[in-house]
């Protein structure tokens, strides 16, 4: 069964994609003819969810507009910014989040899915009896754009481990996952990343992970963004004509 909230974060700065994001927040920045988040949102629609928590710092004003032609969606204000970790943290401190598990995505995630779902295959593989965490992870070799030494590697017999300093890993989390509560628990307050909740889940092995069947890009500068829309432009992945 898919998750029926999702959080999507959307309070970054979105500093190396200046000069675009001076006046627009990341999540807004068009891509194949609607806001980067406007694509997030109709996937999450398309899979049942009927529940969005999204969280918002710079240009809030903006996000606040666009998020009001979605009745399902709640906006959290941020004063300061938490980080990835911290603002879920918060969430659910505040009572917004389910007892169930839920999806987390960044704000400027976006991927074409493969034969199947990205979302669905994360709802079917995450087991809570055994995970806290089930992250969506991108081959850094398939990515559309660069993606620096990559976050994971995952040999085939082993488990899934962090890219050590000097290392060069195969795979990049994909800015989407699944999250249960049980992560949650006793998480700090205040500002920190998500990867010191998944650090704590890899430390107890309940972080798992499966890998994208499709396209994934990494949205981090005007010219990552000039290259996805020229490949989705040119209809060379996805099922559109």
């Amino acid at each position: 069964m898919h998750p029926d909230t999702a959080v999507i974060l959307c309070a970054g700065l979105g500093s190396r994609m200046r000069p675009l994001t001076e006046t627009t927040p990341k999540p807004l920045l068009p891509l194949d003819g609607q806001p980067i988040l406007a694509h997030t949102l109709e996937q999450l629609r398309e899979v049942g969810v009927k529940r969005f928590i999204i969280n918002a710092h710079y240009l809030a004003g903006q996000l606040e507009e666009f998020v009001r032609g979605y009745p399902e969606a709640i906006l959290v204000h941020e004063d300061e910014r938490l980080e990835t970790g911290g603002a879920v943290a918060a969430m659910a401190a505040q009572g917004l989040l389910p007892e169930a598990p839920f999806y987390v995505i960044n704000g400027d995630s976006y991927w074409v899915d493969g034969p199947f779902p990205a979302l669905t295959r994360l709802a079917r593989a995450f087991d809570p009896a055994c995970m806290d965490a089930l992250l969506l992870l991108a081959r850094t070799a398939g990515a559309v754009s660069e993606t620096s030494k990559g976050d994971f590697i995952w040999p085939r017999d082993g488990a899934l481990t962090r890219r050590g300093e000097r290392d060069v890993a195969p795979f990049v989390y994909s800015g989407v996952q699944i999250v249960s509560p049980a992560l949650l628990v006793d998480a700090p307050a205040g500002a920190f990343s998500f990867n010191k909740l998944w650090d704590k889940a890899l430390e107890a092995k309940r972080l798992d992970a499966i890998v994208h069947d499709g396209v994934w890009f990494h949205l981090s500068t005007p010219e990552d963004l000039e290259r996805a829309e020229a490949v989705l432009q040119a209809r060379e992945v996805g099922n559109t004509t």
